[in-house]
């Protein structure tokens, strides 16, 4: 835009100055030329008006004096032709024009070599009419011109440089409040939504700077209500939660107690950690974790209830830890959507595994990553599965996998299924920085 605005600013200074100096300067020329004429149209006058009563007196001498004297290295070259044709000053011949002049007429012609003559005729000779010749050149004919045609065109050159300075400073103006406005907008973008624009530049941009924070405030309140909305739902579950507790320690089996006490327990732990996620601001980011840790709590969290179902389940998982920048609390629901989808939507007996393997990426992805995969031996997807929000061909909610979709591509990797046979859900991440 800067560049842009410079070129328009540019081009148009260079037609408009265009436009008024090329008559100028024309004008400048005949102007040298109209004042050298003059000039030498008055000198001749004047050696004419000289030498007139000197002819008549006879006095060569003073005739011959007062036409030297006009004459010089830096003065135009003037001359006397007398009636008999005797030459006095600066040697020239007798043409057409001198004698036409002796009839009385006082002229200026252009001579041939591109200069100007200038003929005045002297009256009051004795033997005939004299005539006063001033002879311009061309170098003396536009003697000042070159000088100011280069003033005309220091002029428009500066004239140029100081509409591109003010064009500078103007777009500099512009694509500074343009870039600011840009970076608050990033900055909302990323979730910080304290960022606010500072009203610069034009009225338009102060305009949209307006709008933006308006806008950046209005997202903020709007969020915030979805935060509170959320945690007070997250609140309510807590009523039955406490119920579900009071009804497991009047189990008479005391084992089966203790674990729906576990359950319920972890339930809790859950409605906590919703509360807290959603009065989280969003800037404020959580730790990562180990992904291969996590794959291994989730799935001997799960293990009893697959082998009351006669579930196999393969655990496969790197010795090392592979720290993703994603909290744990977000893999572990990421997996449960996982585990939970098996366990519900396929026979019991079906066995599945949960494995975690380290790959190094190419091309597009570079860097160390990891994968985390959920595969069973039940039927696989239906045909027109889908992994988007509030899609099932099972009769579900349909958010499972969404949920983890979700985990994964928001930490810059990828999401993928497969019917291989059976279904075959992978997650990507990459490494922690």
């Amino acid at each position: 835009m800067r560049r842009r605005l410079l070129l328009l600013t540019g081009a148009t200074t260079a037609l408009v100055l265009a436009a008024l100096l090329v008559p100028l300067t024309l004008l400048t020329r005949s102007h040298a030329v109209d004042r050298a004429t003059a000039e030498a149209t008055a000198r001749a006058q004047w050696v004419a008006s000289a030498v007139g009563p000197e002819l008549a007196a006879a006095e060569a001498r003073s005739v011959e004096q007062a036409v030297q004297s006009v004459n010089g290295a830096d003065l135009p070259r003037t001359s006397l032709v007398l009636a008999d044709g005797t030459v006095i000053g600066e040697a020239t011949r007798v043409t057409d024009a001198v004698r036409l002049a002796r009839t009385g007429r006082a002229f200026t012609y252009e001579a041939p070599d591109g200069g100007r003559l200038v003929l005045v005729p002297v009256e009051g000779a004795p033997d005939g009419t004299a005539v006063v010749q001033v002879a311009l050149s061309p170098g003396r004919l536009y003697d000042g011109v070159l000088t100011s045609w280069l003033v005309l065109a220091g002029i428009g050159v500066g004239l140029v440089l100081l509409g591109l300075l003010l064009a500078d400073r103007l777009g500099a103006r512009l694509v500074g409040a343009t870039r600011t406005l840009a970076g608050t907008a990033e900055r909302l973008a990323a979730g910080d939504l304290t960022a606010r624009a500072e009203p610069a530049g034009p009225p338009e941009l102060r305009l949209i700077a307006g709008q933006l924070n308006r806008l950046a405030a209005r997202i903020d309140e709007l969020l915030a209500a979805e935060r509170e909305n959320a945690a007070d739902l997250a609140h309510r579950l807590r009523t039955p939660v406490a119920a579900l507790r009071l009804d497991a320690e009047t189990l008479r089996d005391d084992a089966e107690a203790e674990r729906i006490a576990g359950d319920v327990a972890a339930l809790e732990r859950s409605v906590d950690e919703v509360i807290r996620r959603a009065r989280r601001p969003l800037s404020e980011s959580a730790p990562g974790a180990d992904l291969a840790a996590v794959a291994r709590e989730r799935a001997a969290f799960w293990l009893p209830l697959a082998e009351d179902q006669g579930r196999t389940v393969e655990v496969t998982t790197p010795a090392t830890p592979f720290p993703v920048a994603v909290p744990a609390d977000e893999l572990a629901a990421a997996l449960d959507a996982l585990i939970g989808n098996v366990l519900d939507h396929t026979p019991q007996g079906t066995a599945f595994s949960v494995s975690v393997r380290t790959t190094t990426g190419g091309g597009a992805e570079p860097g160390q990553r990891a994968e985390l995969v959920v595969a069973d031996e039940g039927p696989g997807f239906p045909g027109s599965h889908a992994a988007e929000r509030g899609s099932s061909g099972a009769g579900s909610t349909g958010l499972g996998l969404d949920i983890a979709r979700r985990t994964a591509e928001e930490a810059g990797g990828g999401f993928e299924t497969l019917n291989a046979p059976g279904a075959h859900v992978t997650l990507r991440f990459p490494a922690a920085l």
